[in-house]
């Protein structure tokens, strides 16, 4: 009988394994061997597709006559700088006496591209081949998913979307890349003095660049529009709160047009006419038309997916969404928590079921033991199968990320974020077992003759699932269409006294004043933000229950947003804030904008470019051939080449040059005075 291979993405993954299936290993050059087995690893991916020229030494000079190139063979090539890993892994696949090889790489699209194409160039045959498909690095873990690993052609179709995604990024690049530049480049780098310009043009990354500039001319043109609010201030017992005023059904002010919407004027003489006449009636007082108190539940917030961990992080510690998938990916590999690259925000029935593993691990993070006993004298870890955290439908490859309890010792070799971004996947984790939060609500109805003002309050009652992640802080200075938002925060004492009010008691008013406001342009997108509106496919839904109810392909995937957004920092189409985590585009990112949008407008869509990722996904769950969506592919790579040659719009592009360079010439002036 010949020997098993297990070969790894990575040389600390290969050694969990070897450590795991605890063999008694002799080190070679980029391999660990044992009478019985070989452990080996890539090193991130081993092997590339070509470049145009290797095809034809000709393609390497771009010129619009070999337009569009659409090879009806791709080819491959080794990377040079981890040939010699390469050739290693190409030796010990291929020998006499292996007879099984273990595929362990990542469990995900781009995991197996990674080892898909190794095999491919290195031209394996007649060996039984296994997938070992595991959600932590815990020896547990690792020797179900080696007891479990299925034959390597039940992910053929897996195999297929991920050679599908790699071409059309390849061949979306290449073609409208060298398309746009030729057609457009010299009138970029003239406008700009330098030398010369490329447009780099990508599926995805385009996609989110169109979507930074337009948020930026969203907010660039916005016009501040001021309005005039009236409040109430309302004695009770000594004590006051306010109530504010709008012109509902009854007022003298419905449907008027000198309102903006319905809780405030236009200009401010129409507040001040309307004080003048409910001042008319001396003294000033109140009568409570309606008075409402009810009880609101709030649960626990779903798990983290990838997504939702980098927006908290970056709202939280400023990270970038690179530098949270780069925390939590080691994390990952010490073991600590489950693996990273997820979209799902819920557990499976199986996991759910071994899930006391997981808690009584944490016992060993001190942070976690008091909520951990807690947890079971709730006795809630044992129904948890029966909750929303558990939906084996929501689930295609992965899982939640969650602790795994185990590796504790390992943070104390982390970073302090790293530590931090641990302990926020632990305390969303702790929360799920924990009751929901309970809010006392008053909602208050009071009339000055005819006008009607409208009070609310909100109490904090029962802390639930907030005492393990903290209360949230109320947002200040913002006019909210959330009632929420806006309710008063009272102290406990005086809650109670405003709770006791009923309807048809008279109150003094105190005063009757003006609040200006100004209606606020969208906010910019930061990086969190920005991964999340990618996850939903351009639309930045912040209310996390209407995410999950719409979730869906997005644009990208959970392992390349982080990577995209990344890549457009560093070849200067978009600028990030550190400090701050703020995107902006630049003024070149803003013209390779108005050159697509006035050539390929399509590559701007978000919708579009996240019904290409879900046609990788149909491909993955083998409801469309691997021909069909290359026949689409090629189609519209062939129609948008042909529509572009006929382009003469190089004035329309100039004025749009112009209008960018003028709001940057200005805000560079601007800068420089205040500095």
């Amino acid at each position: 009988m010949g020997k098993s291979v297990y070969i790894a993405e990575k040389p600390s993954v290969a050694q969990e394994f070897a450590k795991a299936l605890k063999l008694k290993t002799r080190r070679g050059d980029g391999f660990l061997e044992s009478d019985e087995a070989i452990v080996t690893w890539c090193v991130g991916h081993l092997v590339t597709m070509s470049y145009p020229e290797v095809y034809d030494a000709s393609l390497k000079k771009w010129n619009l006559d070999t337009l569009p190139f659409l090879p009806q063979d791709f080819k491959y090539e080794v990377i040079p700088g981890v040939e010699k890993q390469f050739r290693i892994v190409s030796n010990i696949l291929n020998r006499e006496d292996v007879d099984c090889i273990y595929v362990c790489t990542d469990s995900g699209r781009e995991g197996e591209y990674i080892y898909r194409l190794v095999e491919q160039e290195a031209h394996v045959e007649g060996k039984e081949r296994k997938r070992v498909w595991i959600d932590s690095q815990t020896e547990e873990e690792i020797l179900r998913g080696i007891k479990e690993a299925k034959d390597l052609s039940e992910y053929d179709n897996l195999s297929a979307s991920a050679y599908l995604r790699a071409k059309e990024d390849y061949l979306m690049g290449i073609n409208f890349s060298r398309l746009l530049t030729l057609k457009y480049g010299n009138s970029i780098s003239n406008y700009l003095h330098t030398k010369y310009a490329v447009v780099s043009v990508g599926r995805v990354m385009t996609c989110v660049l169109g979507m930074v500039v337009r948020r930026e001319r969203e907010i660039r043109d916005f016009v501040k529009t001021p309005f005039y609010r009236v409040l109430s201030t309302i004695d009770v017992s000594g004590q006051t709160f306010e109530g504010e005023w709008r012109a509902v059904k009854g007022s003298r002010y419905f449907e008027s047009f000198d309102l903006y919407k319905e809780n405030g004027f236009k200009e401010r003489k129409k507040a001040e006419e309307l004080i003048s006449y409910l001042k008319e009636k001396q003294p000033m007082e109140c009568e409570i038309v309606s008075i409402e108190k009810k009880k609101e539940k709030k649960n626990p917030p779903l798990l983290y997916n990838l997504a939702e961990l980098q927006n908290d992080c970056s709202k939280r510690f400023k990270i970038s969404p690179d530098e949270t998938l780069r925390i939590v990916q080691e994390l990952y590999e010490k073991k600590l928590v489950t693996y990273p690259r997820t979209d799902a925000r819920v557990l499976s029935t199986a996991v759910a079921k071994e899930i006391g593993h997981n808690l009584n691990g944490l016992m060993k993070y001190p942070m976690a033991v008091p909520y951990l006993q807690e947890i079971v004298k709730f006795g809630t870890h044992k129904g948890l199968a029966k909750t929303r955290y558990v939906n084996d439908k929501q689930i295609t490859d992965h899982y939640a990320i969650i602790p795994t309890g185990q590796g504790i010792a390992a943070l104390k070799s982390v970073s302090v974020t790293a530590g931090k971004v641990y302990d926020c996947i632990v305390r969303r984790f702790l929360s799920i077992f924990y009751p929901p939060a309970v809010y006392q609500k008053v909602s208050i109805t009071t009339k000055i003759r005819e006008e009607s003002f409208f009070s609310s309050f909100k109490v904090l009652a029962e802390e639930g699932y907030l005492k393990v992640v903290g209360v949230p802080q109320k947002k200040t200075g913002q006019d909210s269409k959330n009632e929420d938002d806006n309710a008063q925060n009272l102290d406990a004492a005086f809650f109670q006294t405003v709770q006791a009010l009923k309807k048809g008691m008279h109150l003094p008013v105190k005063a009757l004043n003006i609040k200006e406001g100004e209606t606020s342009p969208p906010k910019r997108y930061n990086s969190g933000s920005m991964i999340l509106a990618m996850e939903n496919a351009g639309q930045l839904i912040e209310d996390e229950e209407l995410r999950a109810q719409i979730k869906g392909s997005g644009i990208g995937t959970s392992a390349t947003r982080a990577e995209i957004l990344k890549k457009l920092v560093n070849i200067k189409y978009l600028s990030l804030n550190k400090k701050t985590q703020i995107i902006t585009p630049t003024l070149q990112g803003e013209m390779i904008y108005d050159v697509v949008n006035h050539s390929i407008r399509s590559l701007l869509n978000p919708e579009l470019t996240a019904s290409w990722e879900k046609g990788l996904n149909y491909v993955a769950e083998g409801d469309i051939t691997p021909d069909e969506y290359m026949q689409k592919l090629e189609h519209f790579i062939v129609s948008r080449t042909e529509g572009v040659r006929g382009l003469n719009n190089q004035y329309q592009l100039r004025n749009c040059y112009d209008r960018a360079a003028t709001f940057y010439n200005t805000n560079t002036t601007k800068v420089k005075k205040s500095k």
